[in-house]
């Protein structure tokens, strides 16, 4: 059942709701997933002026994101047992990141965000986070200063692009030039299981050059498990040089009919643009070896080389976002680290 708003935030003596923050638990999803999705439907109706058919193109957050994180999952909820608010935080290792928050409208304004935030910084200290991180919405000051207040400052920009894909049988698929000798590109799903252990040595390696203690195994391992999509290994003979985690629909976070990319990452000792080719061109493979139209992929653009990459390939910008950050250590990327990563 959908939740919905059928009263403002106020008690009959127009008081401001007790709420209590709380983790979510396995029967709160489904609601959760609902909080989300109204709250986000308004907020572009609002900017837009009509209301989006299916709110993040039929992307889910919830669900899997409980499944890797129970403990950074946390609901506002009313006296009367009804969740009026949500927020998602994870960890990549030392590397946290945050959201989507969401709280339903006629609740706003009632500082259930700061609340919802509040257990999402107690969660990364407890867990020694060293950088924490979120992608917003460079347009809602709303927005901008609640993450402010937090000590989060924003970066710079996040283009999310896409690219249609050419049908199997079209000349241009036809064309589609063969890999570099040398390079291959597998599938994480089809190793064996001693062999996943090894590569995730390989894929830790890979990102901690570019971010001490980055550590991307419970995403790989999520979408590995619940069968969300797959991991793509770049090999050079016996060599793991790059990797990108990719979901396909319907249950994770992909977009309907759309392959998407949560990060991608080529080894800093093999930073040619040819790799991320490589890696983009099995992705696309992957994507359409499931007949869908289009591959969506996320580019920060501080990461200048692998943002230009991109656009030659054929992807052009959809939206933007802004990345905020907060942390001794935030300003840490190369212009020249072939890597593309998503933070919503």
């Amino acid at each position: 059942m959908r939740a919905t708003v059928d009263r403002p935030g106020l008690d009959s003596q127009g008081r401001s709701p007790l709420i209590k923050i709380r983790r979510v638990r396995k029967g709160d999803l489904s609601k959760v997933r609902d909080v989300i999705e109204q709250a986000f439907g308004d907020f572009f109706e609002r900017q837009v002026g009509t209301r989006p058919r299916q709110v993040f193109g039929g992307a889910q957050y919830v669900h899997h994101r409980w499944l890797m994180e129970p403990w950074g999952c946390f609901v506002a909820e009313e006296g009367d047992g009804k969740i009026v608010g949500a927020a998602i935080a994870v960890m990549w290792g030392t590397v946290g990141i945050i959201g989507p928050v969401a709280v339903l409208t006629n609740y706003q304004n009632q500082d259930i965000a700061q609340q919802l935030l509040t257990a999402c910084q107690e969660f990364f200290d407890e867990n020694k986070a060293t950088l924490q991180g979120l992608a917003t919405y460079p347009y809602s000051p709303k927005h901008l200063v609640l993450y402010q207040k937090f000590g989060y400052k924003p970066k710079g920009l996040v283009v999310v692009t896409s690219k249609a894909l050419d049908r199997p049988d079209s000349p241009a698929a036809a064309a589609r030039p063969a890999l570099k000798p040398g390079l291959a590109v597998r599938r994480y799903s089809t190793l064996e299981e001693a062999r996943k252990k090894q590569v995730m040595q390989k894929v830790r390696r890979i990102t901690n050059a570019f971010w001490r203690g980055l550590d991307l195994a419970k995403e790989i391992e999520i979408v590995d498990g619940l069968t969300l999509g797959d991991t793509l290994l770049l090999e050079k003979g016996r060599e793991v040089i790059g990797f990108a985690v990719c979901h396909l629909p319907p249950n994770s976070e992909a977009p309907h009919g759309s392959a998407y990319v949560k990060l991608l990452a080529i080894d800093s000792r093999h930073r040619k643009p040819e790799h991320l080719l490589a890696l983009l061109q099995g992705v696309e493979e992957l994507a359409a070896s499931g007949q869908l139209q289009r591959v969506v992929v996320p580019a920060y653009t501080y990461y200048w080389t692998a943002y230009q990459t991109l656009l030659e390939r054929g992807y052009h910008v959809d939206f933007t976002m802004v990345r905020m950050k907060r942390g001794k250590q935030e300003d840490y990327e190369d212009p020249s680290d072939l890597v593309l990563d998503d933070w919503r």
